[in-house]
């Protein structure tokens, strides 16, 4: 029931970053004024990363309660595994980047910072692309443990 319950949430956390990432962002920018889609999709990234940060430790804590019933029941298997390192990678990958580039995207736009705005963005891109790999791999091999 737990493992079910695992890849049901990987998935559903999958789908919405693909969401995200292939309908809610771009048809923002194609209906919307520039100023308008950009205070949308900062809404939703927001929500995203709240989001991202509950899912990516209630993963964690299924996974590590797994292992506990797998050692109870004498089955041996390693602390880290790609079960738990999987959401680890999309939990950093949210803080850094939403929470650690979102404040140095604000400087860039007000014309201050380290690096400009469309850097920073990349970066931003990158981080979030990797969180969805990250995602999409960990419902793969959870839905794998449970066929």
């Amino acid at each position: 029931m737990v493992a079910r319950l695992q890849a049901l949430l990987a998935a559903l956390w999958g789908g919405f970053l693909l969401c995200i990432a292939s309908v809610a962002t771009p048809s923002a920018f194609a209906v919307l004024e520039r100023a308008q889609a950009g205070a949308y999709v900062a809404r939703v990234f927001a929500v995203e990363a709240q989001a991202s940060l509950a899912v990516a430790l209630v993963l964690m804590l299924l996974e590590r309660r797994l292992a506990r019933e797998a050692l109870a029941a004498g089955v041996a298997r390693p602390v880290f595994s790609a079960r738990l390192l999987l959401p680890a990678v999309a939990l950093f990958c949210t803080v850094a980047g939403y929470y650690g580039l979102q404040p140095l995207m604000a400087q860039a736009r007000a014309g201050v910072g380290v690096a400009s705005f469309a850097a920073l963005h990349g970066v931003s891109l990158a981080f979030f692309g990797v969180k969805g790999l990250a995602v999409l791999a960990l419902a793969w091999l959870s839905l794998k443990r449970t066929s």
